[in-house]
């Protein structure tokens, strides 16, 4: 399992890499460049479902299909 992601704003472009929790989901994220407030897209679970390079870890556990809320 992957603990490490990449998030990209996409408002501004900015990554920052970012330890991903295993025991919840992290609903936001605010942009060290241009200070948004990152929320998940309609139907994904956590920020680095819908802006990570790599799904959330109750979502690599459990599938694509499955929601960790």
């Amino acid at each position: 399992m992957q603990l490490q992601s990449i998030l990209t704003c996409p408002e501004c472009g900015h990554q920052a890499s970012g330890q991903m929790p295993t025991d919840a989901c992290q609903f936001f994220y605010d942009c060290e460049g241009c200070g948004v407030r990152l929320k998940p897209k309609r139907g994904d679970c956590c920020v680095f479902c819908s802006y990570g390079s790599v799904p959330c870890p109750p979502i690599q556990q459990a599938g694509k299909s499955a929601c960790c809320g």
